[in-house]
This record gives C-alpha cells, structure tokens and sequence, in this order.
C-alpha cells in the first residue's frame, strides 16, 4: 500500500493529540465519573459532535423540508436527501444555541437527540446516553461538557477532519477507554500497519482480484471493532480501481465499539444495515451470507462459557452449521471465529446464470501461538487444523514481530485462508517469518513498540509472491534499521501425524503374558505408550525401526489410532548455533573469578 508510512505515523502524532484533546473533557466529570467511567460520556458526545458538525451545513435545509412533509407518513427519503446523508437531525438546536440557554440546558439537549433519525438514536441507545444524560444534569456539569466539545479544538466537521482520521481518532479514543479497564491480552486494537499488511496480503496476490469489468468485492469483519479493518479494505481496492464497488459487513457486541463503526457508515454513505450487533458466535446475524474478503482480529485468550449452550447445539448440527468440524477448549473460543470465517467464504464455482466462473474467497485472520499446535490428536483445535489443512484452505501463516499490539507484546500470526489456490499452492502450506520484520518506534503506544512499516511490509509481501521454498530476505531500511523475512514452503502432508497406541502386555506373578478366555494377551496400561508417526511413513516400519529394538513384546491397537496436524513453526525455523568451546567457558569464569577476588582484596585488604 503505498505512502502509508505517514499515515502510520499520524497515529503516534497529530491524531493522538486531537483525542487527547477531546479526552480532556473528563477534566469536567472528575469527582461525578471514576476514571473508567469517562468514556461512557465521551465516546457517545464524540459521536453525537461528528454528527452535529456534518449536518451544520444543510441544517437549516433539513428544518425547511421537515415542516414541508410534516404531514406526511412517509419522510426518511426526503430528509436524507436534505441532508446529504443517511442521517438527520430535526431538531432547531445546533450546539451553538444549546449553549445560549443554559437554564434549560437538559431539556433542550433531549430535544435535540430527539430529533436525530432512528438510525442514530439506536446508536446512541445501545450505548445507554440517556443514563449519562440524567447523570450529567444531576451533577450539573451537563452545560460544560457541552460547552468543551463546541470548542474550536473539538471541531469535527468533515473538512477539518476526514473519515480515515476520525477513525483514527475513534481507535485511539476506544483504546484509552479500554485501558481504563484493563483488559485481557486479547482484547486489543490492530494498529493500522498491521491491517495494511493484512490488505496486501489478501488483495495484492490474489489472482482474481480485478475483473475486466472492475472491482466488485464485499468484505466482511466477524469482530469489527471500530471497523477500521474494513475501512482499510476499502481504501486498497479503491487505491487499484478508483470506481471499485466495496460492500462493507460487520458485526460487533461491544455497544460502544459497535456505536463508533455504524457512525461511520453512516457518515461515509454506506449501508448502515450491514452493521450488525451481537455476539458472532452464538448470535450470527450474516447466516447464509457468503464474501470474497474476510479480515478479522478475532480476540484470544477469552472463553466461550457464557455462548456454550448455542455453539454445542450447532456443533451437533455437523456440516449444516459452522462448527461441526470440533470444539476448542471452552478456555479460548479463536478458533472457533476460523471456523466462522470459513463459512462465510466464498465458495470457487460456475454462475448458473452467466455460466461465469466465481472466484473463492480469502481471509486474514490473527490468531496467537496456541492454534498453531495446542490439542493433541482427535483434539477439536487438531480437528479445527485437519479440517483446513486436508481440505487445502490454508495457504499461508506468517509470524508478526512481538510488541506490534497497543495491549499485548506476544508471539501473532496471520493466517492466510482461500478457497481458490494458485496452481503451484495447491497441496503446501508457506510459512512467512517476519518476527525480525520491523521498525522500532520512537515513542511506544502502550506495549507497542515496533512499526511494519513500508519496506517491512513490501518484503513480506515479496516474500509471499515468491513463494520460494527456502529463502532469507534481508535489507537495511532508510532509517538503517536490519529488516529480515525468512519464508519456507511445507507440503501439507508434512503437518499430520498418526497418533499411534503402543501395548505392552501385562504380566501375571510368573512374568508370562495375561490372556483373556479367547486366548488374546492384555496389555497393560501402565505400560502403555504414544508415538506420532509421520503420515508419510508407513506405521508399520516405524514400529518395527523405532520401537521394536527396544520393546520385542510391543504391539499397536490400532483400534485407537488418531491422525493429528500442528504447525511446527518454531522448529521449521530453527537454526542450529554452535555452542561456545568448554575451555573458553573456563576461561572466562576463570578471568571472572580473578577479578572478584581483586575486587575484595583491594576492600577487605590482607585480612
């Protein structure tokens, strides 16, 4: 994507010191609001600016038109139209005269919620405005809040601020929000370099990208955010094709995060509708839909207890319903937003109508260290692996450096899924190391502390293009920062394993084997033992070179057999490094000890 570098840059710069501003706010609700408290006023009266400085200018044509079809049932288009936007306000108020009645500051400012369309007032319902509003009035500091986000410094009109960087503005507002709670690990923003590698690696290499007749793509988010991802999408098919159609879906069950991305929706002319609210995972508001993109950064380390009940009765569903394939452990639902997502993409066939071929989709999806090999054999994450990798959906994974997130500085991945390879993909899995792919910033965001920046995401880029089995991708960026990228290309046989039982047989007081009334030795189970047998090799030649030398008695129950897949991505990339010469460890020790013992006898002296 290019020149993204700068717009990278002004989340650590004038759009974080615009939110700091509007922030400031909660200097007002000290003492009437705790800490963590502050965002339920200031992210909802963020919003309802934004709105108020967009319509500003057709104001006063809205009021015309809305006393003009008064009496008539039916008055959304005519509004809208007023407007210029999805959105309108009906109300005489602006901030402006809000302010200039203070005695009935309250009553006034209802008013003028009122008169928001519906479309708005859900927003601000979701988010319970109306608590903070009697909240405010009672503690009396209603005016002032009012008063600090008519201020200059708070002006959010389209032409001061455009809807990329009030997106920007939101995020960092959620963040600080979210901060204030503390949230688990997984309950973290995507900063945007990380979405723009997201982007590339999802459009740049897909083959079916651009139709001679245009983009027309829709994008989906299953864990939306603030939507930023999907705006991002957005932005980088129109980057490739200026008139490129780009439906956007999402779906959210924070109200406040959910609030924000609707807003903006609203404001950049999409259709508000496909912003959906709810729990994607036990309350599914896109069943049946299908897209072409899927990006998400679904969150980890957080359990699906509370959605239990749905998701065990869809999983009896089997194929009719999106986790039939295996369960995670309740402790972490990750993988069951993959699973999500493979559901909604599209499937590669031939359009009945236009006898056209339809593209399958692609998805980029984050995932922590544990869906790479958590879960032994017949383990519902194995399953969950099994699924993707015999159905050959997994294309790539690529490792992002640590400390790329604003809450968390663990070990991420990208998962690349498609359902329409590439001729020379078909049947391998590429893995991308990109750990040591990065830029340090010069000013941390809570623990994010590297950048992907251009040239680090180009070389990832590349390095997927290439698709080369085994190669170093090395350079020095502009800033003299070491960028490295190592990729390498597994055939996907190379990630299962036959989980084999190996018996022993139990032995009575005269050390002979035990057998049943048939005459079939038992075999005893403290003895009993488990090896992984690669699946290209024979398990019955594995036996025989591996265990039989050791064990001549041993025998495998088939009968309990289980094929698994992990990902081995640490050991993939693992470089042997020669050990220091035991004389040289000697010596230095040696040399240490000298220099204590000088170090003590220059204190103590003699004595």
């Amino acid at each position: 994507m290019p020149n993204n570098d700068a717009l990278i840059k002004t989340v650590g710069s004038n759009i974080q010191e615009k939110a700091a501003l509007i922030w400031n706010v909660a200097n007002t609700l000290v003492g009437l609001y705790k800490p963590h408290e502050y965002g339920l006023v200031i992210l909802p009266m963020c919003i309802i600016k934004r709105f108020h400085d967009c319509l500003l200018p057709s104001h006063a044509k809205v009021l015309k038109m809305a006393e003009k079809v008064k009496d008539l049932q039916v008055k959304e288009g005519f509004l809208t139209k007023a407007s210029g936007y999805q959105f309108y306000n009906t109300s005489k108020f602006t901030f402006e005269t809000l302010l200039a009645d203070s005695a009935n500051i309250a009553d006034n400012f209802e008013d003028y919620l009122n008169g928001f369309s519906d479309n708005v007032k859900d927003i601000l319902h979701r988010m319970k405005f109306e608590d903070q509003i009697k909240t405010m009035k009672e503690g009396k500091v209603l005016y002032q809040v009012i008063s600090d986000f008519n201020s200059t410094k708070a002006d959010m009109s389209p032409e001061k601020i455009s809807a990329v960087d009030m997106g920007y503005i939101f995020e960092n507002l959620v963040q600080r929000f979210s901060e204030s709670y503390d949230e688990e690990a997984g309950a973290h923003f995507t900063s945007r370099d990380i979405i723009y590698l997201m982007c590339d690696l999802l459009v740049n290499s897909d083959k079916n990208a651009f139709a001679s007749d245009g983009i027309n793509k829709t994008v989906y988010d299953m864990t939306m955010g603030t939507s930023q991802m999907l705006t991002c999408m957005e932005e980088r098919l129109k980057q490739f094709d200026k008139e490129a159609v780009v439906t956007s879906f999402g779906q959210e069950f924070n109200p406040f995060t959910f609030g924000i991305a609707k807003a903006d929706m609203l404001i950049r002319g999409g259709d508000p509708n496909n912003m959906q609210f709810g729990d994607t995972l036990n309350d599914d508001k896109f069943n049946g839909y299908k897209f072409d993109y899927i990006i998400s950064n679904p969150p980890f380390g957080i359990d699906w207890k509370k959605e239990a009940n749905d998701i065990e009765k869809e999983n009896k569903k089997g194929a009719a319903g999106r986790f039939g394939v295996g369960l995670p452990p309740k402790s972490d639902g990750q993988l069951l937003f993959m699973l999500n997502g493979v559901a909604k993409l599209k499937d590669p066939n031939e359009n009945t109508h236009t006898r056209a071929s339809v593209a399958g989709g692609r998805m980029a999806i984050i995932q922590n260290g544990s869906s790479l090999f958590s879960g032994d054999a017949g383990s519902g994450q194995s399953e969950i692996r099994r699924y993707l990798i015999e159905n050959d959906w997994l294309d790539a994974i690529v490792q992002l450096p640590n400390d790329s997130f604003y809450n968390t500085g663990i070990a991420t991945y990208i998962w690349i899924i498609t359902k329409d390879k590439e001729e020379k993909r078909v049947g391998k899995v590429q893995l991308i190391d990109a750990s040591n792919c990065y830029e340090s910033r010069r000013k941390n965001i809570g623990n994010k502390r590297v950048d992907i920046t251009n040239e680090c995401r180009n070389l990832i880029v590349k390095a997927y293009d290439d698709y080369a089995k085994n190669k170093v991708y090395k350079k020095t960026s502009e800033s003299g920062a070491k960028i490295i990228c190592k990729s390498k290309v597994l055939d996907s046989v190379d990630l299962g394993y036959n989980k084999i039982t190996v018996e022993s047989p139990l032995l009575d007081e005269k050390g002979k084997p035990v057998k049943d009334k048939k005459g079939k030795i038992q075999p005893d189970s403290d003895k009993r033992d488990f090896e992984n047998v690669p699946l290209d090799q024979d398990m019955d030649k594995y036996f025989e070179r591996e265990v039989l030398p050791y064990n001549k008695d041993a025998w495998i129950d088939k009968s309990k057999t289980k094929v698994g897949y992990e990902i081995p991505f640490t050991r993939t990339f693992y470089e042997y490094k020669q050990l220091e010469k035991a004389e040289n460890i000697a010596a230095r020790i040696e040399a240490h000890e000298k220099s204590l013992m000088e170090k003590l006898h220059n204190l103590f002296g003699d004595k």
